[in-house]
């Protein structure tokens, strides 16, 4: 499977991108277990055509992570094809368009997933993003609005006619927010449209590669993204992994010590790993968890969330 002329093995699993997950630190670790693509932070057009600091921070490309595909958003095609020109100058391998954000504050003002509701300024954006870049362009997108207006299927042409590279499909409409069950029978149906001839990546509620394999099975599509499932889990991916607690659990400190050197502050660090501690599935099933849960999301200190982990392992394993 080709996107542009980056070739992927057979039955490739992605990094989805994920606001305040995807960073530099955690897609490394997710590249080195087994993501064969990861994508940035999405990137507000806005903000990186202003010069926000914090924003064009997230244009940082390691080699190591190689392919990466940076994601940017906005509602307005001049704004769109100068960020990504913007973003192009970070030679990222892949420029991804979100339509598909469901939050508020950006779908509701027309960005992200807004643009469900606005079909031809998305193809207008798309069209403009293409023609500002070399670099291949993607979108990623959901199946509609909400339930009354799954369009997927009506899209997905006209948007491989405005020359993307790739077409990214979340199974669940903007409404549904993360809530039920993803929906990839729509899915299958893109795929499987004899017209469509670039690569359909599949994503929602991916939680093992054995199920992604499932998915690869049973709709025919070209790649599979996983999401939420890998925050507190990089080795979701099934690379050169190690099951067992004291293996994960030295991943999950030596992530938490690349944060703290990412953000270059302690405090911050352990703060943006809070997220991953919170789901991280190395803990479950331990009795009476609650109080030193609470404990370790409350920790300022790499030594203080260091000496629960060692009392977590003194007491259970």
């Amino acid at each position: 499977m080709n996107i542009g002329n980056i070739h992927f093995k057979e039955r490739p699993l992605f990094l989805a991108p994920m606001e305040d997950v995807t960073d530099p630190a955690f897609r490394r670790f997710c590249k080195r277990f087994g993501a064969d693509m990861v994508y940035t932070e999405f990137i507000s057009a806005d903000a990186l055509i202003r010069s926000i600091a914090r924003t064009e921070r997230k244009l940082t490309i390691l080699d190591e992570e190689r392919p990466v595909a940076v994601q940017i958003y906005g509602r307005e095609p001049a704004a769109m094809a100068e960020a990504a020109r913007i973003a192009e100058s970070a030679k990222p391998d892949i420029i991804d368009i979100n339509f598909g954000c469901p939050v508020k504050k950006v779908a509701v003002k027309g960005a992200g997933a807004g643009m469900l509701r606005d079909v031809p300024k998305m193809l207008e954006i798309t069209r403009a993003v293409v023609a500002a870049v070399n670099t291949p362009v993607t979108v990623k997108t959901r199946l509609g609005w909400d339930n009354d207006s799954k369009i997927i299927t009506e899209i997905a042409e006209p948007l491989q006619d405005c020359g993307i590279a790739a077409l990214a499909i979340h199974g669940r409409t903007r409404s549904q927010m993360y809530k039920g069950e993803a929906d990839w029978t729509l899915i299958g149906e893109v795929k499987n449209n004899p017209r469509i001839h670039i690569p359909i990546i599949g994503n929602g509620d991916i939680t093992s590669t054995a199920q992604a394999n499932e998915m690869f099975e049973r709709y025919g599509v070209d790649a599979v993204m996983i999401g939420r499932a890998a925050i507190g889990q990089p080795w979701i991916f099934g690379k050169n992994i190690q099951d067992n607690f004291d293996w994960q659990l030295s991943i999950l400190k030596e992530y938490i010590e690349e944060s703290i050197r990412w953000l270059e502050d302690e405090r911050k660090g352990i703060i943006h790993v809070r997220r991953h501690l919170a789901v991280t599935p190395i803990f479950k099933g331990i009795p009476h968890f609650k109080e030193t849960r609470i404990a370790m999301l409350r920790a300022g200190t790499k030594a203080e969330l260091f000496e629960i982990f060692e009392r977590v392992k003194e007491n259970y394993f």
